[in-house]
């Protein structure tokens, strides 16, 4: 115990290993000086998701970073800058404050560049679990708020990428949903806090590019499901949302889509939809008449199982037609 008190980690390396926490898999403390997690670098194990091989421990008082899986193996220091360049900057500058930085010690004093503004092609903000009113917000709707980032002023957001036309957007926080295609930031939803704005503001960075959340992180192989909302697509495995486009998602490689609408038997756009996508020959989920939500969200939020009621009501050809035109006659 008294050896374990002498080399107690660095309270700022403390510090910043919590604000990573939210987004290393399966994060766990183990003991003071000792944290546990997936690998970010190689992934972890592909075989085992429950294996986190990935720690960041004490050597007299300096933390280090060792994974298991890869071998990789670095001070805390280079693991910060590797998660994120941006708070690590912030880490080197209060150890700098702190006199910690240095040729006797393993970080370096930090550079204070005054360079020509650049405009971004990554998202540099803070994850909605890092902030208290889209924590929240995310979590009182039972969405992960590790999946999303926040901006507090999203006008100004916008203004960070050259090729976006920023006019008549307000100065207003927002939810972003970040779009990727080919590990390529393609595009952007921000999504309002407050019910007076708009609902949803979709910004695209690539001409041509889907408009599709969650696409880089599906088998496109196996059943795809495809869902409206991005909030929606978090709840259910393998699934992907369309973010209001209305393309083919065969274009994007998915062979065998299963489509999800909202459970609105009376709006009419939903209506045509679902019957297209029935004459199509697709998959369509009709929702069984005792659920009184109105999407997947309020479903979870009201106890329902959505996984189980999607795998239960996954319809397709006549009996697809039989059981829409069961739903849509219902009051």
């Amino acid at each position: 115990m008294e050896q374990e008190r002498c080399h107690l980690m660095d309270s700022i390396d403390v510090k910043y290993i919590h604000l990573i926490s939210a987004r290393l898999e399966k994060y766990k403390r183990v003991k003071p000086n000792l944290y546990n997690f997936r690998c970010p670098i190689c992934g972890d194990s592909k075989k085992n998701k429950s294996k986190a091989r990935g720690y960041i421990y004490s050597a007299k008082r300096d933390a280090n970073f060792k994974c298991h899986n890869c071998g990789a193996g670095m001070t805390f220091n280079s693991f910060l800058k590797t998660i994120d360049v941006g708070i690590h900057r912030q880490y080197c500058i209060e150890k700098f404050k702190e006199g910690k930085t240095g040729k006797s010690h393993i970080t370096n004093e930090p550079k204070f560049v005054f360079e020509k503004p650049k405009f971004s092609q990554k998202i540099s903000l803070p994850l909605c679990s890092e902030v208290e009113i889209a924590s929240t917000y995310l979590k009182n709707r039972k969405v992960d708020p590790t999946k999303f980032y926040f901006a507090e002023n999203f006008a100004a957001f916008v203004e960070t990428f050259r090729e976006v036309s920023h006019k008549n957007l307000r100065q207003e926080p927002r939810i972003i949903i970040p779009l990727y295609y080919d590990k390529t930031l393609v595009g952007f939803q921000g999504r309002s806090l407050n019910s007076k704005s708009i609902k949803y503001i979709t910004v695209m960075l690539k001409e041509g590019a889907p408009k599709i959340y969650g696409l880089d992180n599906i088998e496109k192989d196996s059943r795809v499901y495809i869902t409206e909302g991005p909030f929606d697509s978090t709840f259910i495995r393998n699934s992907i949302a369309m973010c209001g486009a209305d393309a083919d998602v065969a274009e994007w490689g998915i062979c065998n889509p299963v489509f999800i609408y909202d459970n609105e038997p009376r709006n009419r756009e939903i209506l045509n939809r679902i019957g297209k996508t029935i004459d199509s020959g697709k998959s369509v989920v009709i929702w069984p008449l005792h659920i009184k939500e109105k999407d997947i969200n309020d479903m979870v939020i009201a106890g329902h199982d959505v996984e189980n009621l999607i795998k239960l009501n996954t319809y397709s050809g006549l009996e697809a037609k039989l059981k829409f035109n069961n739903w849509k006659r219902y009051e």
